[in-house]
């Protein structure tokens, strides 16, 4: 107990490796140029040049680290970053690594969103779309196998899939329910000893690395300002909260609970403490709220938004601050609209990824000194599970809405299930789309090239 409250980690004078601070600011700054590909791609950036190159952290640290990512809510990639800029050079090493992380893609996005709802009505422009949503349909298809792959190996995570599909599909119950159930499920299971339990995950490297701990800067043992302590856990985690509570407060007792502001703050603070599992399990969130409840943009809006989260760096999750800048262009009241939109981006990014910062400066103490801990195990390999369900969910929606112009609802047996009209079928939408399914899983052509190629080809169809 003593070492507990001994030591602040704030203040430590030491982080036990000659690593300049300057040069992993310049290192995090190139990892985040480097960040396109959704997360398998930024973890594999960063294990490369953290691991391998730059030899800062060890194989097992690094996967300890994404691991505990892996079972927070949000972005797992740019998490890692924090917990890894925290290890190296304490809090503001983290602070650093987090915000470099997100910053290029969200002024690539908040570019693009102008441009988006600007010129969107020119032929180029929204051919350019028309094309992204082909690409980004065979992109949400990899996923669903990459993460099933990686995953989906014995009976029990199978069924956790399952069950999480058939729930979210049939019966649109809500993300928060399913992720919940399937973690203490995978708990439990891996409490018990289960070897059913034991995948363990990470999207990884995409190769074995053979770097030991003991051969890094920051060698083996745990850093003196990583040590758990109690009070920085709480100073730290009272200064975030207030960062992200406080504002959400003052924008609804200001403008009231109605207000498109006051809305956006809540949901994607909501969104923030339930969304595991990563960005494409947010899409599956957000379109089930923001779209079908809340009405704020359209389906096919919501694939345009991929489309430019994918082709930029940083996070997928990014996709949201599309999100909050069309919700607020088109509620804007008395301010300009593209003020109000601005705004509602930048809040919307603010209340996602603030909490990222306290899940890591508050856990990440304690979780150094886990490791191997099966039940935790366990629970992240459920979850996982559940999300290759939620992800599926997510490509067939999305399929509807991009390749049909209209679709119905069926009742039915206690169920209510979207199908399409085939007789608005796009002939067009389908052949582009089945184009960029062979390119990506027949000709393994890397998703940049793709979803570039099919941008252009959908301008030139449609000028």
């Amino acid at each position: 107990m003593d070492q507990i409250t001994k030591t602040d980690p704030a203040a430590a004078g030491s982080p036990g490796h000659d690593i300049p601070f300057g040069e992993a600011v310049r290192v995090w700054a190139r990892i985040a140029a480097l960040s396109f590909g959704g997360p398998a791609g930024q973890i594999a950036v960063m294990h490369r040049i953290l691991v391998e190159e730059k030899r800062w952290i060890g194989e097992h640290r690094f996967l300890h680290a994404l691991n505990y990512c892996m079972l927070l809510p949000g972005p797992e990639a740019q998490q890692l970053a924090i917990y890894v800029g925290w290890l190296l050079h304490r809090t503001m090493g983290g602070l650093v690594a987090g915000v470099l992380f997100i910053l290029p893609g969200f002024l690539s996005i908040l570019a693009l969103s102008f441009v988006y709802v600007i010129y969107g009505e020119v032929d180029v422009v929204e051919g350019l779309f028309f094309g992204l949503k082909a690409a980004v349909l065979a992109v949400v298809l990899q996923a669903v196998l990459r993460i099933g792959g990686r995953v989906l190996k014995n009976p029990a995570v199978v069924s956790i899939a399952i069950v999480a599909f058939v729930a979210i599909f049939a019966f649109n119950v809500p993300f928060p329910i399913i992720i919940v159930a399937a973690g203490l499920v995978g708990y439990v299971g891996g409490r018990s000893g289960s070897h059913w339990f034991r995948l363990g995950g990470g999207h990884g490297s995409g190769k074995d690395s053979t770097v030991p701990d003991t051969d890094t800067a920051l060698g083996d043992r745990l850093p003196d300002h990583a040590q758990p302590n109690i009070g920085w856990s709480l100073r730290i985690s009272g200064v975030l909260l207030a960062l992200w509570l406080v504002p959400v407060a003052a924008f609804v007792l200001v403008l009231g609970q109605d207000d498109v502001f006051s809305q956006l703050a809540v949901f994607f603070s909501q969104m923030a403490v339930v969304t595991f599992g990563g960005a494409y399990a947010v899409l599956g969130y957000v379109a089930q709220e923001a779209v079908q409840n809340l009405g704020w943009l359209e389906p096919g809006e919501m694939l345009d938004g991929l489309g430019m989260a994918e082709t930029t760096p940083g996070p997928l999750i990014m996709v949201v601050q599309f999100v909050g800048f069309l919700a607020a262009y088109r509620e804007a009241g008395g301010l300009h609209p593209l003020g109000a939109a601005t705004f509602g981006a930048i809040l919307t990014t603010w209340v996602t990824f603030i909490p990222c910062f306290l899940w890591i400066f508050l856990g990440a103490p304690f979780i150094e000194r886990l490791r191997d801990n099966l039940a935790l195990t366990g629970a992240m390999t459920a979850i996982t599970a559940a999300v290759v369900g939620v992800i599926m969910n997510l490509a067939i929606w999305f399929s509807m809405h991009a390749l049909f112009g209209e679709v119905t609802t069926w009742r039915g047996l206690g169920t209510e299930i979207e199908v399409p009209l085939f007789q608005t079928l796009d002939w067009t939408a389908l052949a582009l789309t089945a184009a960029a399914v062979i390119a990506v899983f027949g000709f393994k052509v890397g998703m940049i090239k793709v979803l570039l190629a099919c941008a252009l080809v959908g301008a030139a169809i449609h000028v």
